[in-house]
């Protein structure tokens, strides 16, 4: 791979890692309701999955949702009510979730690697960085370079909104504040769907 295009690569994930979309609305909402500690094992579950969900598109994964429209369909109805969910959970917190006597608590390191097989943003992503940035001369190792610049701008892109969201703690640790950020990141969620309905 060349030196361009391996900085059309990192650009590329970079653009993609940090702008708005399901998994930065959710941290977003979990630093403010959570703190940026107690969000640490959503921000790491994103990039395990994340780099997980790249290796399996790169090494065939993409041919086979082509290949058979049905399980992509599927795929696209299971993400798309799995968020639904989520931004439900998201749009009803109501305090700050300062320990288990607050009811709430964030996403686990699992539960947010799963997400990413069932987030839309993530297998446009996937699709497109496979399709655009790997050479079908030496397949593996572009897939393998694909997924290692993925993982080098993932975590501070997303630690980026999870910190701003810790950052807002204060100014809405005033409850009316709260639920009215929690109901806007709870549609703002729930309309990420759009785009995969067209």
């Amino acid at each position: 791979m060349s030196a361009d295009a391996i900085l059309a690569l990192l650009v590329y994930a970079f653009v993609t890692s940090i702008t708005p979309g399901p998994n930065n609305f959710m941290l977003l909402a979990s630093g403010v309701n959570f703190g940026f500690v107690r969000t640490i094992p959503h921000m790491c579950g994103i990039g395990v999955g994340f780099f997980t969900l790249l290796l399996g598109v790169g090494l065939g994964l993409g041919a086979v949702l082509t290949a058979f429209p049905a399980l992509h369909l599927t795929l696209k109805m299971l993400g798309g009510a799995y968020l639904l969910y989520l931004a439900w959970r998201i749009a009803m917190s109501r305090s700050l979730g300062q320990g288990a006597a607050a009811g709430a608590k964030p996403l686990t390191f699992l539960e947010a690697a799963a997400f990413q097989w069932v987030n839309p943003k993530a297998w446009v992503m996937a699709i497109t960085a496979m399709a655009v940035y790997t050479d079908a001369r030496a397949p593996f190792f572009s897939v393998l370079a694909v997924g290692a610049a993925f993982a080098l701008v993932n975590f501070p892109s997303v630690s980026t909104w999870a910190g701003f969201g810790t950052a807002l703690r204060g100014f809405l640790s005033d409850p009316v504040r709260l639920k009215w950020f929690n109901i806007a990141m709870g549609l703002l969620l729930a309309a990420t769907i759009w785009p995969m309905l067209r």
